[in-house]
């Protein structure tokens, strides 16, 4: 919206530069041009020129630099699918991510990297509640006992393996870019992708029902329990 506030500014520009009618002159590439004729001006020639007001039409402020605001009829909403792949060694409990594959659609893809960044933080992120994460307290004095990262435990690289991300992009109506949200998409699905692969994994051992974090204390426990109840 700002960049068109400045080429119809440019526009009024250009016509004074080039002696033509502003009706008369198009903008493209970089350059505003004289329907019709090769006579034309660019883009930075009508933006020096915006600075010397002698040189602008009658009325017009100096400058070329515009503001535009957009206000969004609704959210929007981004849609994706993840699968996440476990391995659980059942003499320890411990569990390890072997596989993650995410489609997600997040509108118009702007910054294909910087994407993949945000789902990358977004499902370690996810990951790291389901498995390892837990604020924990002293259960009789009520002091702290994960207060720093030496006792907290947060996923690393060698706990997450390299997702496949793949992009399916329906570009949204709601706004000119076509854009929905990605900031938060890796964290939503790699919670229930992550538990619901525990979950699953430990089924045939008699296990249903598991909180997080999914530890492997509490994944050992969970199995003992289950093999004592068969």
């Amino acid at each position: 919206m700002a960049a068109d506030k400045v080429i119809a500014k440019g526009r009024k520009i250009a016509a004074r530069l080039l002696e033509a009618a502003e009706a008369d002159i198009g903008f493209a590439d970089g350059r505003f041009a004289v329907a019709g004729t090769d006579r034309g001006v660019t883009l930075r020639d009508v933006a020096r020129a915006a600075f010397q007001p002698a040189q602008l039409p009658p009325g017009l402020e100096p400058g070329l630099y515009e503001t535009g605001t957009f206000v969004p009829k609704q959210d929007t909403w981004p849609n994706g699918c993840h699968v996440s792949e476990v391995e659980i060694d059942p003499d320890t409990g411990a569990v390890a991510l072997a596989g993650y594959t995410i489609v997600d659609d997040v509108g118009t893809v702007i910054n294909p990297l910087t994407l993949k960044g945000q789902l990358h933080g977004g499902v370690a992120q996810g990951a790291g509640q389901a498995l390892m994460e837990q604020v924990v307290y002293d259960p009789e004095s009520g002091q702290l006992l994960t207060a720093s990262f030496m006792d907290y435990a947060m996923p690393r690289a060698d706990t997450l393996p390299d997702p496949r991300i793949e992009s399916r992009p329906v570009p949204t109506t709601l706004n000119p870019l076509g854009a929905k949200g990605a900031g938060e998409a890796g964290t939503v699905g790699a919670l229930p992708a992550v538990m619901n692969a525990v979950l699953d994994a430990l089924a045939p051992l008699g296990v249903r029902q598991l909180d997080m974090p999914a530890t492997s204390d509490r994944v050992w426990r969970a199995i003992q329990d289950a093999r004592a109840t068969t």
